[in-house]
């Protein structure tokens, strides 16, 4: 059984360089102490914030500074670029319509990091 995430998780990404917490807005009218997240909680600089410099080569903006550093990796800004849901959601718990969100569930940046959820932001609810 995994674990129900609301507001207030942290989340990490792979090329990122510290964490981020993950912002669920109240919209689904499902709370315990914050807001229960489903898996289309995934908006970029909405739900999903950035995590400090970004080191993925398929990022453009990363590309360009290390090209001109001479093949030097240099870090750039995050800004997630995120367009699919997390997968895989709790199949058999519905929040707003959707499978809720657990802490085994991923995200997929566009720049080829995978966000995880490192805390799920409670500890008492369980789900599938």
């Amino acid at each position: 059984m995994g674990q129900l995430v609301c507001g207030g998780a942290m989340i990490r990404c792979s090329f990122g360089n510290a964490p981020a917490s993950l912002q669920i807005l109240p919209a689904n009218r499902v709370t315990t102490s914050m807001p229960i997240a489903n898996i289309m909680d995934n908006k970029p600089m909405v739900n999903v914030l950035p995590f400090g410099m970004c080191s993925s080569m398929a990022n453009p903006q990363v590309a360009a500074a290390t090209a001109a550093k001479f093949g030097v990796m240099t870090p750039m800004p995050c800004v997630p670029v995120t367009a699919a849901p997390w997968a895989p959601g709790s199949p058999t718990v519905l929040i707003g319509n959707m499978p809720a969100l657990n802490n085994s569930s991923k995200l997929v940046c566009s720049w080829g990091g995978l966000i995880e959820i490192a805390v799920p932001g409670q500890a008492t609810i369980q789900v599938p």
